[in-house]
């Protein structure tokens, strides 16, 4: 069984999340032009709480959306079926700042699979990149924006991202083999 060790629990997420959405915020100062659109699974519950604070910090609603990059990925051919989730995204993003949200930044694959889905929704002015955890091991130049957490792994560890809307509690989770 795999050793595991909880590398933030729940008031180190929140504290992470309210940092994060305070330098959003400090970097767009057009409130109005900024959206939130979480990659589906991870990003969905982060982006959603993002947009909480950031309704806060800025007093109007922030919109929010959610992204599917399963059918852009570049290793489908590797994988069975993929499994697909919802993409919501209930506004335009042409000219808007859309910060994409994921839980944990590893090899950047994802993210360039976000952007290229993102492409057939409109064409942002900016695209922005907030993740919880950046846990190294890049693939491609993808660097994010924002960051919770930077938590330098092997290759044979992984990051577990687990959150309360899924039944469980708030945690990151590293788990060595």
């Amino acid at each position: 069984m795999p050793e595991a060790s909880v590398i933030l629990n729940a008031p180190a997420i929140q504290r992470a999340l309210t940092r994060i959405a305070h330098e959003i915020a400090e970097r767009n100062e057009a409130s109005a032009d900024v959206v939130l659109v979480g990659i589906q699974r991870g990003g969905g519950p982060l982006a959603e709480r993002l947009a909480t604070l950031l309704a806060g910090i800025w007093g109007s609603p922030v919109p929010c959306g959610q992204l599917d990059v399963s059918m852009h990925r570049d290793d489908l051919d590797q994988r069975a079926a993929p499994t697909i989730h919802p993409t919501v995204i209930p506004f335009d993003v042409n000219g808007k700042t859309v910060v994409l949200v994921d839980d944990v930044l590893f090899s950047g694959r994802t993210i360039r699979s976000a952007m290229d889905s993102l492409n057939d929704f409109g064409r942002p002015q900016c695209i922005q990149l907030a993740v919880l955890i950046d846990r190294g091991h890049r693939e491609l130049p993808v660097k994010a924006d924002f960051v919770g957490k930077n938590q330098p792994t092997s290759l044979a560890e992984k990051v577990q991202v687990r959150f309360g809307e899924t039944g469980k509690e708030d945690e990151v989770v590293l788990e060595k083999p």
